[in-house]
């Protein structure tokens, strides 16, 4: 970590983050709601979908191109499946709504499918999987972003996917964290680009291509001249983000946008018939497992048995231990919640400047 870097506690963070989306108009519920799950990406080491989203946020309400305190709408429904409506709301609202129905939906059934359309940025997805688990049950998450093109497919260098996570979610049992798969079908989430704009951590090699086809990791390759702390817009970029694992990260995003996107009866990466829209609009195509209804009493301890081998596997040479997916995670909100939350100067600079234009006093 740099020296200008700020370490803030986790809690005066959240609350800070809050008190900013109070100041700009959201109910109070709805501000600890954002400022909770934005710190939570943080906790987790997700920095790219953390409080660095703040100052877009706050523009998103003041153009309105989120709806504030949105109840999700049921559109169809059966006792096994929802197709639900976030009105472009914050995904912090109607993100947990749309998955507590699941939840009790896959609780009295056995397993349900909810296709959540139009919410608002939904965050990091994790939070999502992490949900379900808590109620002990398995989930699966594929999730778009309309006509949010940022992504060039395998072999070629034109946007046309945005960055569609993926998620899986499994139950941990006592004293144990979740198993909990998370990424972005790019080779990196765009939030780590911005990151990386402001200060943070480089990108890997080639994570960006030109329109000429030349790998880069300069930020500026997405989001055209950089000056320091001023705005991040793709829209002012000409390059793309590259998709990971070459065909196969490609062809996973496709799937997301078929998914989250079309059988949500939303829309996909691509454009928008008859001209853009201002909205922020993420589809999550939702699947929830109980695997009491599937005889699999000891399904979370057997679980849980096979990732201890798999952890037993020796290390590799430079390698301290293996983990298991969600490890990681886990393993950095307990430190980050013991030493504090590190913030690029850039990122923090940008919050108190948000702060300040809407009177918000920051933290010591």
């Amino acid at each position: 970590m740099a020296a200008t870097d700020r370490i803030i506690p986790a809690d005066t963070l959240s609350r800070f983050v809050a008190d900013i989306f109070r100041a700009a108009t959201c109910s109070p519920a709805e501000a600890d709601r954002i400022g909770h799950h934005l710190v939570s990406a943080n906790l987790t080491g997700h920095d790219s979908h953390g409080v660095i989203r703040t100052p877009r946020y706050v523009e998103y309400v003041t153009e309105g191109r989120v709806v504030k305190d949105q109840q999700i709408q049921i559109v169809a429904e059966t006792p096994t499946h929802a197709v639900v409506d976030g009105g472009y709301g914050f995904g912090q609202t109607v993100g947990p709504q749309a998955v507590d129905l699941g939840i009790a939906k896959a609780k009295s059934a056995g397993m349900c499918i909810v296709a959540l359309r139009k919410s608002g940025h939904i965050g990091r997805i994790g939070d999502w999987g992490e949900r379900a688990a808590d109620a002990g049950l398995v989930s699966i998450h594929f999730v778009n972003v309309e006509n949010g093109e940022l992504v060039a497919p395998f072999g070629g260098v034109d946007r046309r996917f945005s960055t569609n996570p993926f998620c899986i979610g499994i139950p941990g049992t006592s004293g144990k964290p979740h198993l909990l798969l998370d990424f972005a079908t790019s080779l990196v989430a765009e939030g780590k680009v911005l990151v990386a704009s402001r200060g943070g951590k480089p990108l890997p090699a080639g994570s960006l291509i030109s329109p000429e086809g030349d790998l880069s990791v300069d930020p500026a390759t997405l989001y055209g001249p950089l000056t320091e702390g001023g705005p991040r817009d793709p829209k002012n970029g000409t390059g793309a983000i590259r998709a990971f694992g070459e065909h196969k990260g490609s062809a996973l995003a496709f799937m997301c946008d078929i998914l989250g996107g079309v059988l949500t009866g939303g829309g996909t990466s691509g454009p928008v018939p008859g001209g853009r829209r201002g909205q922020i609009s993420n589809g999550m195509f939702s699947i929830y497992l109980d695997p009491a209804h599937f005889g699999a009493q000891s399904f979370v301890a057997e679980a849980r048995s096979f990732a201890d081998y798999v952890k037993s596997s020796r290390p590799a040479a430079g390698v301290s231990e293996v983990l298991v997916p969600g490890e990681q995670e886990s393993n950095t909100r307990a430190t980050r919640l013991r030493d504090g939350v590190p913030l690029q100067l850039d990122t923090w600079n940008s919050l108190l400047a948000v702060a300040k234009q809407l009177g918000v006093t920051p933290p010591n």
